[in-house]
C-alpha cells in the first residue's frame, strides 16, 4: 500500500534543514579539522586551521551562518518508491522549503534569475534539484548549499578510454593544483568518472557527502582515494592557501558505467565550510 503525503510537507523540513546545514558543520567533519590541525606543519596553515575550528564553533553555538557565502541551495531528495504525492508540484514545495529557510534564517541570498542579465531572484530559489526514486515508503531529504568560490574551481573533461587510471589521476591533479587557495581549503574533492557528461558531474558533487574518511568500498577505487589525497597533500597549496600539508581533508571517488568511446571524468570541490543536512520523512 502507497503512503500519501502532502508536498506541503516538505517545506518546513527544508527550511529547517537549509538553516541547520548554514550555521552548523556536522561532529564528523569538525573531527576532521581538528585532526587536519594536528598533522599541519606550516604554523600558518596551522592558525588557519585553528580560526577555521573556532569559526565552526562559534557559528554552532551562536546559530549564525558559518560563511557568508550561503550558496547555491542543493537538495537530494530519496523518494521511496511507495510514496505518492498531492498538493502542489513537489518542485515548488522544494522552492518554498529553500525561500523560507533563507529568508527567516537571515541567509544571503545568491541566485540570480538569468546567468548573463545577473538580477538577484532575492529569495535564494529556485534549487538545484535532483530527485530519485528508491525502495520504500519514506523520503530523505538533503540539503547541500554549495558556495561559489569552491562551485566554480570544479572541472569536466572526456578523456580517452586509453588513458584510464593514470589519466584521471593527473586531471584531479591538475584540477586542484589550478584552484589553489581559490576553493578555501582544505577542501574535499568529489570525483566523479564514467557515465555521461551530466551524471559524471552529479556523481561528483554526490561524492562530497560522503562522511569523512569513508573509503569507496571498491578497494580499487578505494586505493585511489588515498593515493590522490596524498598527492594533493603534497602540493604544499595548505588552508586557504596559506602553504602547508593540508589541501585536502578527503578525496571521495564515485563511478558509473560508460560507453565503450568514453572516459567522462568530474572534479566537484567542497570548501572548508562543508555543509549539508539530512532528515527523513
Amino acid at each position: 500500500m502507497s503512503r500519501v503525503l502532502d508536498t506541503k510537507e516538505v517545506v518546513p523540513v527544508i527550511a529547517q534543514l537549509a538553516q541547520k546545514a548554514c550555521y552548523e558543520l556536522d561532529d564528523n567533519f569538525m573531527a576532521a579539522l581538528r585532526a587536519a590541525y594536528e598533522k599541519e606543519e606550516s604554523p600558518y596553515g596551522r592558525d588557519t586551521l585553528q580560526l577555521l575550528i573556532d569559526n565552526g564553533e562559534y557559528a554552532k553555538k551562536e546559530q549564525i551562518a558559518v560563511c557568508h557565502d550561503t550558496g547555491a541551495c542543493v537538495v537530494v531528495m530519496e523518494i521511496g518508491q511507495e510514496v505518492s504525492w498531492t498538493g502542489m508540484p513537489l518542485f515548488d514545495a522544494v522552492n518554498e522549503g529553500v525561500r523560507k529557510g533563507y529568508r527567516e534564517g537571515y541567509l544571503r541570498n545568491s541566485m540570480v534569475r538569468d546567468p548573463l542579465n545577473r538580477v538577484n531572484t532575492g529569495d535564494n530559489t529556485p534549487a538545484i534539484f535532483h530527485p530519485s526514486i528508491v525502495t520504500g515508503d519514506k523520503v530523505k531529504i538533503t540539503v547541500l548549499p554549495k558556495g561559489g568560490g569552491s562551485e566554480n574551481m570544479g572541472a569536466f573533461s572526456v578523456l580517452v578510454p586509453a588513458e584510464g587510471e593514470q589519466g584521471v589521476k593527473d586531471f584531479v591533479l591538475k584540477t586542484v593544483e589550478e584552484a589553489g587557495g581559490k576553493p578555501c581549503p582544505p577542501i574535499i574533492v568529489g570525483v566523479g568518472v564514467g557515465g555521461t557528461m551530466d551524471w559524471c558531474s552529479w556523481i561528483a558533487k554526490k561524492a562530497l557527502l560522503r562522511p569523512i574518511g569513508q573509503r569507496n568500498p571498491d578497494p580499487y577505487y578505494a586505493k585511489m582515494e588515498a593515493e590522490l589525497l596524498e598527492k594533493i597533500n603534497n602540493l604544499g597549496i595548505g588552508p586557504l592557501g596559506t602553504g602547508g600539508r593540508i589541501t585536502a581533508i578527503d578525496v571521495f571517488i564515485e563511478y558509473y558505467p560508460c560507453h565503450i568511446t568514453s572516459l567522462p571524468v568530474a572534479v566537484n570541490l567542497q570548501c572548508h565550510s562543508n555543509r549539508h543536512a539530512t532528515a527523513i520523512i
